[in-house]
């Protein structure tokens, strides 16, 4: 079993546990015991598992971690567990954050059998981030996701490449949630930055409140034009010669002549598979043309519809959404970029297939 297979097992027994797990000795048995051997390491060797591991600290005696693990024989990652039943937060951890600053470990875990925070010292060295530089959640993830837990793996465990990654993840993170806050509305700073290249004059209160909607469309507008021209060039090769296309291709398409895709079908799909993206692999979102209309599927299954384009009509165009019961919601669209109101929708329809 391969480790995504692993990912998905164990996101079964976070789902289990969820309902019945009420105990943190609970949620150690039906999630975090599997999590660590599922990360490569023998829960039963105390050389690279130590349960309730004690290390006094200060004046502090006797207080325990619940897990450490080693690799080569030297500490490598503490781990503290909660109940499941229990939302992570920053006044849980302080014990794991007292005990990082003596041992020579470099990684700390807080679990609680559904979140999984990874921790490190990249602020201060010696001294645990007060918050993680990566959040697992075993219920709701995607492949990018599980590409980065793969790095924890004993087998691919390399502390200098996780730290290098999470520095960068960490700056990565910060400013896309900066441009994340400006897309839905520019602040007075980010209005003033952009307005003294656009706006010759003083930039009173009165032009910035002018300026603000225009910033903030151009943000849209400069975000669809990137999406597109990636998506123009990485789905339209160039077509086969007529020799070299398979009989069984021309016989379909012969069969067929009487639908036609149009442009404003294929930049939909487009639209819909650069919004997919975010959560989904690009080859998993599928298109299938109809005569009266045009649907996108997950896996080109059509038990995992997406949305449907209704684009044939003279006077009006609609797109279809499925909520995650598959029930329709239609709605009326002005022009393409409309579809991109619906993105919350899109995603929540994708990740139903995940």
């Amino acid at each position: 079993m391969d480790f995504t297979a692993r990912i998905k097992e164990l996101a079964k027994r976070s789902v289990n546990a969820s309902k019945h797990a009420l105990t943190e000795e609970a949620t150690k048995t039906s999630v975090v015991l599997p999590f660590i051997q599922t990360l490569g390491f023998d829960v039963f060797n105390l050389d690279e598992v130590v349960p309730e591991f004690i290390s006094d600290v200060g004046l502090k005696k006797g207080e325990k971690v619940d897990f450490v693990r080693k690799i080569d024989g030297k500490l490598a990652i503490l781990m503290e567990v909660k109940p499941v039943s229990m939302a992570l937060g920053a006044a849980q951890y302080i014990q794991l954050y007292r005990y990082f600053g003596v041992t020579e470990a470099r990684l700390a875990i807080l679990i609680n059998g559904r979140e999984v925070w990874f921790f490190s010292d990249i602020d201060e060295p010696n001294k645990m981030d007060k918050k993680p530089f990566f959040i697992f959640d075993l219920q709701s993830y995607d492949e990018s996701q599980v590409t980065k837990l793969s790095k924890f793996q004993k087998s691919k465990f390399s502390i200098e490449a996780i730290l290098e990654a999470a520095s960068a993840h960490k700056y990565t993170s910060a400013a896309a949630a900066y441009l994340k806050k400006q897309l839905a509305g520019p602040d007075d700073e980010f209005t003033k930055l952009v307005g003294r290249q656009i706006y010759d004059g003083t930039l009173t209160k009165s032009v910035l409140e002018q300026l603000r909607p225009a910033i903030q469309s151009s943000l849209d507008e400069v975000i669809r034009d990137r999406i597109q021209d990636k998506l123009n060039n990485a789905f339209r090769p160039d077509p086969l010669p007529t020799d070299q296309v398979p009989v069984a291709s021309i016989e379909d398409a012969a069969s067929k002549s009487d639908i036609e895709t149009t442009d404003d079908e294929l930049q939909a799909f487009m639209i819909v598979k650069a919004i997919a993206a975010r959560v989904i692999s690009l080859d998993r979102i599928t298109m299938r043309d109809s005569k009266t209309y045009c649907s996108v599927f997950v896996d080109d299954n059509n038990r995992k519809p997406v949305c449907r384009f209704y684009f044939n009509s003279k006077t009006t165009r609609s797109i279809e959404l499925f909520d995650n019961q598959k029930v329709e919601d239609r709605q009326v669209i002005e022009g393409l970029a409309d579809i991109y109101r619906f993105a919350t929708k899109i995603e929540a329809a994708v990740k139903t297939y995940l």
